[in-house]
């Protein structure tokens, strides 16, 4: 075999080794892209359930102070009226 041909076939076993590796990196890429679109609609799944849960809080708290206001309105209502009789 000559030394060309020699260069050749390393070439071409350098070449194919080179396009294993970026296939190689292409598909660790995407798998890690992948995951991270999965991780990243599990925090976003996370985060609407938190703020859920934080409006109805908040609605809650809302709730009773109004409730609570109506009743202190109520009881300074029935003590005017009591004391205007």
């Amino acid at each position: 075999m000559s030394t060309q041909d020699q260069a050749r076939e390393l070439m071409a076993q350098h070449r194919h080794h080179d396009d294993h590796l970026h296939e190689s990196m292409r598909s660790r890429a995407e798998a890690e892209v992948n995951q991270t679109h999965a991780a990243d609609a599990h925090t976003q799944e996370q985060a609407r359930e938190l703020m859920s849960q934080h409006r109805h809080h908040d609605e809650h708290l809302q709730e009773s102070m109004l409730n609570r206001a109506e009743a202190e309105l109520g009881a300074s209502n029935n003590a005017a009226n009591s004391s205007q009789e």
